[in-house]
């Protein structure tokens, strides 16, 4: 079997997930890879080699990191040698790397592909386009209407159609990732067949700015489809979001086939009641939930439903087993961390009271969320399966060896995003190693180093003493002007 030599296009966005994603996808559609180059941060792009077409297309399908991937038919660093490489393919029956004659190793940034490549895209019943896209660098019409004509010795014999040809051909020259210092000339410069976009429309499609129901913590469409693939959802596949908020997790989740519940203590949100996030907007309208949002993106009949619970006390039967579990539980910073409870010793609650009793809550501290949220997902879990949910910490605080854990739970993915200079978030991703689940107690590791308290404190500190500094000079200069007053 002959493997065939791709492209992977990347948008250079949460470049930290894109090694986390891409592995969950290879392994949910167990997609054989090699990978010509190892991937590095700070190059847009992966070169790679998969048996088949339909394996890159699959992959293309459910990322949303990549733009697009390409059949690679040469490659080479400048415009020159990438046009010779592009004849000598021409001829060539095989794909190869360019050989250094001189120590008889190969060169990594040069490529002649299998001239049968070529051929196959070249009769004249095969109308084609060719597109031009950089990286750092902008061109003009005319300049790429001119690298366009420079192609104009290969043997394409249709004709050129540039909506919806039945071969898009695509050069592309990287020209690095520091937009304030580009040089003259291209790093790398690639030519091939496109073969398959990634799913940055869904970003659009699945927009806050469009969606009926947000709140103010509403997870990007983004992240929430990294989230998603991260936790390898499929269709038919049983997922629940144990601090659900607006339900953004779920809309992304549905929209890959799964049936979604989610939970929540806070009534109001679930119920549409809190103030609305949207500037301007005065009140809540009728229509707005987040089943409505499932109708909206026609994934209603995916949606089980939402129920209001306190996630500290055991609410789900005991059977209950999940395919994926993907939350984002609350930080106390935007939104309160909270679980029923009273401060009162030997408190009770007389009978005619009950009925019309609301309950009191408490402090739900960040370390008895993440113990209870780890000790259920290793109770519920298939084996094999995901949780994937967010971590918040100080960053000059970090270490690995300190984040939340449990004997039954592997953590397979840790990827950062910067918040503020003074914190940060990982996305965590943990996979289930064990059935037989032990009696856990409080995880030593799940205090994320008083999160709220540093956050606060440290912002709040910042600014003040930024106010009392102001102030201070402020006081300084108007004793100086009425001192100078004074003197004239």
């Amino acid at each position: 079997m002959m493997w065939r030599r791709y492209l992977m296009w990347f948008a250079q966005e949460h470049v930290d997930f894109r090694h986390a994603e891409m592995q969950s996808i290879l392994t949910l559609y167990n997609i054989p890879i090699k990978y010509v180059e190892k991937p590095c941060i700070k190059k847009p792009y992966w070169i790679v080699e998969v048996p088949s077409e339909e394996f890159i297309k699959k992959i293309a399908s459910r990322s949303v990191l990549i733009k697009n991937c390409i059949e690679l038919w040469g490659r080479a660093k400048t415009e020159s040698q990438l046009h010779e490489n592009l004849r000598s393919a021409m001829k060539n029956d095989t794909g190869q790397w360019i050989v250094n004659e001189r120590h008889n190793t190969e060169i990594s940034d040069e490529y002649i592909c299998p001239s049968e490549l070529i051929q196959s895209c070249c009769s004249a019943d095969k109308s084609f386009k060719v597109e031009i896209e950089t990286f750092c660098k902008h061109f003009s019409m005319q300049e790429k209407v001119n690298k366009i004509e420079t192609f104009s010795y290969l043997p394409l014999e249709g004709t050129v159609k540039l909506k919806n040809p039945d071969v898009t051909l695509a050069y592309l020259e990287f020209y690095g990732v520091d937009p304030n210092n580009v040089p003259d000339k291209p790093y790398d410069l690639f030519f091939g067949k496109w073969v398959a976009d990634g799913q940055r429309d869904l970003i659009h499609v699945l927009s806050l700015k469009k969606r009926q129901f947000i709140g103010n913590t509403s997870m990007d469409a983004q992240l929430s489809i990294i989230m998603a693939n991260q936790a390898k959802v499929k269709t038919g596949d049983l997922l629940l979001d144990p601090f659900v908020g607006s339900g953004s997790l779920l809309v992304a989740a549905a929209h890959f086939g799964a049936y979604v519940l989610g939970s929540d203590i806070d009534f109001m949100m679930l119920h549409a009641r809190t103030r609305p996030t949207r500037v301007g907007q005065k009140e809540r309208h009728k229509d707005e939930s987040i089943r409505a949002n499932m109708k909206q993106y026609g994934t209603e009949s995916r949606y089980l439903d939402v129920v209001v619970s306190d996630f500290s006390l055991p609410n789900w039967h005991e059977r209950l087993t999940l395919d994926a579990i993907i939350t984002d539980p609350p930080y106390g910073v935007r939104e309160p961390t909270e679980k029923i409870g009273i401060e009162r010793d030997n408190y009770s609650l007389s009978e005619e009271h009950l009925v019309n009793h609301v309950p009191s809550k408490v402090g739900y501290e960040l370390a008895h969320i993440y113990s209870d949220l780890l000790n259920f997902a290793a109770r519920h879990l298939e084996m094999g399966r995901r949780l994937v949910c967010w971590y918040p910490f100080v960053r000059e605080e970090y270490q690995e060896d300190q984040l939340p854990s449990h004997p039954c739970l592997q953590l397979v993915a840790n990827s950062e995003q910067v918040l503020s200079k003074l914190t940060a978030r990982r996305l965590l991703t943990y996979e289930k190693i064990h059935d037989e689940v032990p009696n856990m107690p409080l995880d030593p590791n799940g205090g994320v180093h008083n999160f709220r308290e540093k956050y606060f404190c440290g912002g709040e500190q910042t600014r003040r003493e930024r106010k009392e500094r102001r102030a201070e000079e402020l006081a300084i200069n108007a004793a100086n002007r009425a001192l100078k007053l004074k003197l004239t």
